[in-house]
């Protein structure tokens, strides 16, 4: 007997099976494409739809009897469907540059305050209401033809029980939902020109939507009386997975992005987190979160690797090493390196969001070497982190403990390089991707396996290890910190020159 979590991307989509004791069952993964062109960044359902059939299936080809199967996503990206419930056009993406002309628009109707207190977002193009305007002016016929209207994790939710809900935390990336009253927002709604109901039913993280369907379950070959439970977002639920459900903590999600999401109540300086245009987002029991990220992450060390030191990734790889664990042996220093580098290679985001920010290494000299650009990249990603950690702080967020996830996870330098620069512990998991954990968790708890989510974690989280931050590193590195604070303006400065 098991649960089925399914996580779904922009570019492939994952289905993980535990049983009730806590252990790994089945895996499966699909990559698929969208189609980039120019400004338009696309996503066709259909074939996202026929990628989590076909992960569920593969997963759970050996299991006897799953009570529950749990959807997360990404968020932004809507999903028009006709009469016959089929995708009327490819989706718009959040990186997708249409919807710009609509967004300002909205704005200039209801003011930025409206947006910000009624939304907790600072307004943006990428999220869904600014798409659907876009296509409603740009595309009337396919609006006309509109019966309903998801974003995926939803969507999925809809074809496996028929069932169109939504919950908070991804409703909540629209743009159109209102995270005070917790529902759609008809103001909103209203000057947009959409009907609220082609929308699926807000509920919350984690509620149970109903049993599969026969015909999916058949198809499937999966037992007809499992529930259908709508997640969360992606990054609700890797919180979720890690354990972090209470203020004073936070997951450090460490990919090719990383982000920071933290747990937080009421008593927070809202004006504050809009300046750094950080979202509020509806959590667990009157709780709320909200994401501080970079573009960077393991995206730099990528580049790093592909870039700088592709001879020594392939011969890390002849050798049976992975390239980024032999970069690390090679760091001698315990020190700080002498180099600053603003990570800033594909824009900033938190707190600053700007799409034109430049990356920038700094105390270059004839005695530099390429491990001394590693370690300095290291360094200033996690700086770009610390600087959102003191902006949260200021808001009236603490973080008192972070939990890490991800494949950055997995590297003990970073790892305590972390610590040592925020001062804090930092736990790793033993399940490196918390994303699926959380949902199974969810599903775990909307079944009535388990009564709540802490009693869930007691089952199927495993905390692996945690690094205590070296005060006399810290004292070190924070001499260097302060020197970083200033790129950011200096750099642009200069590029703006």
């Amino acid at each position: 007997m098991a649960i089925a979590g399914i996580d779904i991307g922009t570019t492939g989509c994952k289905c993980t099976i535990y049983d009730i004791q806590g252990n790994v069952k089945g895996e499966s993964y699909i990559e698929y494409d969208g189609q980039i062109a120019g400004n338009t960044h696309t996503l066709n359902p259909s074939v996202v739809w026929e990628s989590v059939c076909e992960v569920l299936r593969l997963a759970a080809q050996s299991i006897d009897k799953i009570y529950g199967i749990g959807v997360t996503s990404f968020g932004e990206a809507a999903i028009l469907l006709d009469k016959h419930d089929q995708p009327i056009m490819d989706s718009l993406l959040y990186t997708d540059k249409r919807g710009q002309d609509q967004c300002e628009k909205l704005v200039d109707s209801l003011g930025v305050a409206y947006m910000t207190e009624h939304t907790g977002l600072n307004p943006s193009p990428m999220y869904s209401i600014s798409k659907l305007m876009w296509i409603k002016e740009n595309h009337p016929d396919l609006m006309n033809r509109c019966k309903r209207i998801c974003l995926f994790e939803d969507f999925i939710v809809y074809m496996l029980s028929g069932i169109h809900q939504i919950d908070y935390s991804l409703a909540s990336r629209t743009m159109a939902f209102n995270i005070n009253e917790l529902e759609w927002d008809e103001s909103i709604f209203n000057y947009a020109g959409i009907k609220p109901e082609l929308m699926g039913k807000v509920v919350p993280i984690g509620q149970g939507a109903g049993i599969i369907k026969e015909d999916i379950a058949t198809m499937l070959d999966i037992n007809k009386d499992a529930l259908i439970v709508s997640g969360c977002h992606d990054q609700i639920a890797s919180a979720i997975g890690a354990g972090v459900l209470k203020p004073g903590m936070a997951v450090d999600g460490i990919g090719t992005v990383e982000c920071i999401t933290p747990i937080f109540d009421t008593n927070i300086d809202r004006s504050r987190l809009y300046s750094g245009s950080y979202a509020i987002v509806p959590f667990l029991n009157n709780t709320f979160a909200t994401y501080a990220f970079s573009l960077s992450g393991g995206a730099l060390l990528k580049w790093y690797r592909d870039k700088i030191a592709p001879h020594e990734a392939e011969r890390a790889v002849i050798e049976g090493v992975l390239p980024y664990v032999y970069f690390e042996s090679l760091i001698q220093k315990s020190e700080p390196s002498n180099l600053l580098i603003l990570p800033h290679f594909s824009g900033a985001a938190t707190p600053y969001m700007d799409d034109m920010s430049t990356g920038a290494i700094i105390g270059l000299s004839q005695e530099t070497s390429k491990i001394d650009i590693y370690q300095g990249l290291m360094e200033g990603i996690t700086f770009e982190m610390k600087v959102n950690l003191e902006h949260l702080e200021a808001a009236g967020i603490s973080v008192d403990s972070i939990f890490a996830t991800g494949g950055g996870a997995k590297s003990k330098y970073w790892m305590q390089l972390k610590a040592d620069i925020f001062n804090r512990p930092i736990v790793t998991m033993e399940a490196s991707q918390s994303g699926a954990l959380g949902c199974i968790m969810l599903v775990a708890v909307a079944c009535g396996i388990f009564s709540d989510l802490e009693e869930a974690g007691r089952t199927f989280i495993q905390k692996k290890e945690v690094y205590t931050p070296d005060k006399l590193r810290h004292e070190a590195y924070m001499k260097k910190y302060k020197k970083y604070k200033k790129m950011y303006k200096a750099v642009k400065s200069v590029v703006i020159d």
